[in-house]
């Protein structure tokens, strides 16, 4: 019997499609289902890298989690990852496949197309249900053609759409009926009913907007979702949130380790800091372009980058080159992860033109190292010890980057075999390494937390990310009409 399946789109970007397609994965999953995840088109520099090789945005990896399954290439068979205010490296099907502008990208997607119904029916001939996410908002009329991420998909694959809007932010009645009003009727036919997130409050103040919307859409109400505070707890998407978060993020009394982390405009992988942020007495503080790095700050971490060169020169740009060094010099740390890491060396050299144009620029000097851009791309998972202590972790990788120097020969990790990687400076104050992914294991968290003096909680981090899972389908479960989504699964 073929799999059934369902698209959650949105309103808007940011409105919990992930979340709750994530959530769905993990009920259907515990009722015996084999449900597998999957997003046509993402754009996110937060990736992950597959059991088959390849790379996909981390809310699919994380969806795959919680169905039980390993992530596939299949499951976001294209990946946008930006490069600039307009312009994205193209991932399809896992590999690098070039890069476009915006306006060339829409022209683009027609070719696309069947590289995604060809991942879509992979899956569905090893699925029970495919639950498919959205990208953005359903009423982005003005990309509709030749759209592969929404409706385009829905209607090319004869999939049925659950909506989703956003009560938090306010003006959701006039998203979800703005979106019937502003559809082509051949696309709103495919909207069978709407789901409201991120209720705040008494939920019987919104009975009435319910039966409003589901009066004028004629689409089925099939959920009031009230917010759910352990979203934090999971890898996010995007960096959408970073800025709220930078805001939001402040010392208190009971901090004993504050960690600042300059907000570059090209962070990847940014949940690296997950695990550090939900330790208690550690603080990790986004700082925003037009602040200065904090004087008292016990470490420097320098996350990932898409585009490392164009960061440092953003880094550069705000000053923030000399906190660091001034940081170093008055006894302080600094850690870079992979973009991060290839920062902190003499020179980084771009010869085949990977970041932009060829081209070669001296790096912040902190660790005597050089790093040189290849055509291949490093996407796999490893495991290891940290050199010093001997204490395991896993983790991956996910580079075009190749480093070398004389501070190499003092390396963070030693993997099986002899293989090692990173760098430290004599002094043992400046650190690096290409491992995303590495404070998730707990033995290596604790290693490193104790450099500073920190004892870390009892928390099993994966085993975390596994029960905040749980709770969130149960929440789903209590309030979603999870019955009547399968009856309309087709």
């Amino acid at each position: 019997m073929p799999a059934r399946a369902l698209m959650f789109s949105g309103t808007g970007s940011d409105v919990g499609k992930s979340l709750i397609v994530a959530g769905l994965c993990r009920l259907f999953s515990n009722r015996g289902l084999r449900v597998l995840p999957f997003k046509p088109q993402n754009m996110s520099n937060n990736a992950a890298v597959t059991a088959d090789g390849g790379e996909i945005g981390r809310a699919q990896a994380l969806q795959a989690r919680a169905a039980r399954v390993a992530p596939t290439v299949h499951m976001n068979p294209v990946l946008l990852k930006p490069e600039s205010e307009t312009g994205a490296q193209i991932v399809v099907q896992g590999k690098m496949c070039g890069s476009a502008r915006a306006r060339e990208f829409q022209s683009r997607k027609k070719d696309l197309l069947p590289a995604v119904l060809e991942s879509f029916e992979l899956l569905k001939a090893d699925a029970d249900l495919i639950l498919v996410e959205g990208a953005g908002s359903a009423s982005e009329i003005n990309l509709r053609a030749n759209d592969i991420a929404n409706l385009g998909f829905a209607r090319a694959a004869d999939v049925p759409v659950v909506l989703i809007g956003d009560i938090d932010r306010g003006g959701v009645i006039a998203s979800i009926v703005g979106t019937k009003h502003v559809l082509d009727p051949a696309d709103a036919v495919m909207i069978r009913g709407f789901i409201v997130n991120k209720m705040r409050g008494d939920p019987t103040l919104f009975a009435d907007g319910m039966t409003a919307i589901a009066e004028k859409t004629a689409w089925t109400p099939l959920g009031l979702v009230p917010f759910f505070p352990d979203a934090r707890k999971l890898p996010a998407e995007d960096a959408l949130g970073l800025r709220d978060l930078a805001k939001s993020s402040k010392r208190n009394d009971k901090t004993k380790l504050r960690i600042a982390v300059p907000l570059l405009p090209r962070i990847s992988n940014f949940d690296d800091l997950d695990p550090l942020r939900n330790e208690p007495g550690v603080s990790i503080e986004l700082i925003e372009p037009g602040r200065p790095l904090p004087l008292d700050a016990d470490l420097i971490l320098l996350p990932g980058s898409k585009t490392t060169i164009d960061d440092l020169a953003a880094l550069r740009a705000e000053g923030w080159d000399i906190d660091i060094k001034a940081h170093v010099r008055r006894g302080g740390r600094v850690l870079g992860l992979c973009g991060g890491y290839q920062m902190l060396g003499k020179r980084i050299a771009d010869p085949n033109g990977i970041e932009g144009p060829p081209r070669t620029v001296e790096g912040l000097g902190l660790l005597d190292i050089e790093t040189e851009f290849g055509t291949e791309k490093t996407l796999e998972h490893v495991s290891g010890t940290l050199t010093q202590s001997g204490a395991p972790f896993e983790g991956y990788e996910m580079h075009v980057g190749k480093t070398a120097g004389p501070d190499t020969s003092r390396p963070l990790l030693t993997f099986p075999g002899g293989r090692r990687d990173g760098a430290t400076s004599p002094d043992g104050r400046v650190s690096g390494c290409y491992v995303h992914g590495l404070f998730s294991s707990d033995a290596a968290r604790a290693d490193f937390l104790a450099t500073f003096g920190i004892e870390t909680s009892s928390t099993n981090y994966e085993a975390e990310i596994d029960a905040t899972l749980d709770r969130l389908a149960e929440h789903l479960a209590r309030h979603i009409a999870v019955d009547d989504l399968l009856n309309l699964a087709k």
